[in-house]
C-alpha cells in the first residue's frame, strides 16, 4: 500500500497536518503503509498534475482542493479553498466522508485530529502538543509579538527551519520526526540545529530590513523586499515594529513567483474589519479572513506593487 500525501510546503501546520494524517491512516486503515510527501506551493498558475496522484491512497492536506478522481482524502480549513467555482461544484456533487472541509478551524492539523476521533475513533495523546502548537502558529494565537518574534519556544524555533530551508527534503524529514518526536527533541537533532542556526542569523536580519524598509500609514504597514532572498519572513515582524498597526501589505518576489502578503495584527487595538481572502481573491490569491496571499508569475514587480498600493488604500478606508 502506498500512500501519497499533498501538504501545503514550508508551513508549520501543513507539515503538522501531514504528520498527523499520516499517524491517523496508518493507525487506523494502512499499519504496513508506505507514505510519500509532495510539498505544494500557491502559484499563479495553479495545476494538479495527474502525475501527483501516483498511491494507493491520495490525500491533499492543509490545500486547495483537486477534481482528480484518484483523490481519495482531502483536509483543509482555508477560506479559499477550491481554485474555480467549477471545483466547489464537483467537490459538492461528489463529497465523501473522506474529503473534509471546515474554514472555521484555526489549525488544519486540529481539524484532522478532530474528524480522525469522532468519525474513526482515532487519538493520538502523543502528538496533542503538536497540535495545540499547529493551533497557535496557524490560527496567530501568540499572547503577544514578542512570542511570535522572539522563537522563544521549540515549535517556533522549527518554524523557522520549515519556513526557511530550502526544497522539501529537510520539511519531509521534519514530517516523519513529528510522528514520533516531541518538537523539542526535533529542533535540537545536529541536522536540524546546522540548518536552524544560519536561518535564525538571517531572522534576526530580517528584522533590520523590514524596520529599514517598512512604513506605517492609517494603521496600514507597507514594504517591499524586491532585491532581498526573504519570501519566508516571519510574518509578525510588521507588528512587533508597529504594535499599534491593524494591516500589513508586503511585496516579496522569488524565484517562482512575485508574492503580495496580505494580513492583520492579532494584537490590534481595534478589531479589523476587512476579510482578507476576499480581497485577495479578486486578484487571483486566497487564505483566511484574517490573512492571505496573491501570487502572481516571476517578474511581474510592478504589477505586485501596483495591487499592493490599491489593497492598500482599501485598508486604510
Amino acid at each position: 500500500m502506498r500512500v501519497r500525501v499533498l501538504y501545503h510546503d514550508h508551513c508549520f501546520d501543513g507539515a503538522a497536518s501531514a504528520a498527523f494524517f499520516s499517524r491517523f491512516l496508518r493507525g487506523a486503515f494502512h499499519p504496513d503503509a508506505e507514505f510519500v510527501y509532495t510539498g505544494m506551493a500557491h502559484r499563479a498558475s495553479q495545476i494538479f498534475e495527474d502525475s501527483l496522484f501516483d498511491g494507493d491512497e491520495n490525500a491533499i492536506v492543509d490545500f486547495k482542493f483537486s477534481n482528480n478522481p484518484r483523490l481519495t482524502w482531502w483536509f483543509d480549513h482555508h477560506l479559499s479553498a477550491f481554485l474555480t467555482a467549477e471545483d466547489q461544484r464537483y467537490y459538492e456533487a461528489t463529497k465523501t466522508p473522506q474529503k473534509m472541509y471546515d474554514p472555521t478551524f484555526k489549525s488544519c492539523t486540529a481539524y484532522i485530529c478532530k474528524m480522525a476521533r469522532e468519525r474513526w475513533g482515532f487519538a493520538a495523546p502523543d502528538l496533542d502538543d503538536l497540535v495545540h502548537w499547529a493551533n497557535i502558529i496557524d490560527g496567530a494565537q501568540y499572547s503577544d509579538p514578542k512570542t511570535a518574534v522572539e522563537l522563544g519556544a521549540p515549535a517556533m524555533k522549527l518554524t523557522l527551519v520549515i519556513e526557511g530551508s530550502k526544497g522539501s527534503e529537510t520539511v519531509q524529514r521534519i514530517i516523519q520526526d513529528m510522528q514520533r518526536m516531541p518538537l523539542a527533541e526535533i529542533i535540537e537533532q545536529p541536522e536540524i540545529q546546522a540548518i536552524y542556526q544560519p536561518l535564525y542569523e538571517r531572522h534576526v536580519k530580517s528584522l533590520g530590513i523590514i524596520r529599514q524598509h517598512a512604513t506605517e500609514s492609517g494603521g496600514v504597514i507597507t514594504f517591499d523586499l524586491t532585491g532581498y532572498d526573504l519570501e519566508g519572513y516571519n510574518k509578525f515582524i510588521p507588528y512587533y515594529l508597529y504594535p499599534r498597526s491593524t494591516y500589513t501589505v508586503a511585496v516579496s518576489p522569488s524565484t517562482f513567483r512575485t508574492k503580495i502578503s496580505v494580513g492583520s495584527n492579532p494584537w490590534a487595538p481595534e478589531e479589523p474589519r476587512h476579510n482578507l481572502a476576499a480581497i485577495c481573491e479578486r486578484y487571483g490569491g486566497g487564505g483566511h479572513a484574517r490573512v492571505g496571499a496573491i501570487s502572481l508569475e516571476p517578474g511581474q514587480v510592478e504589477e505586485a506593487r501596483r495591487i499592493a498600493a490599491e489593497i492598500a488604500v482599501e485598508l486604510r478606508n
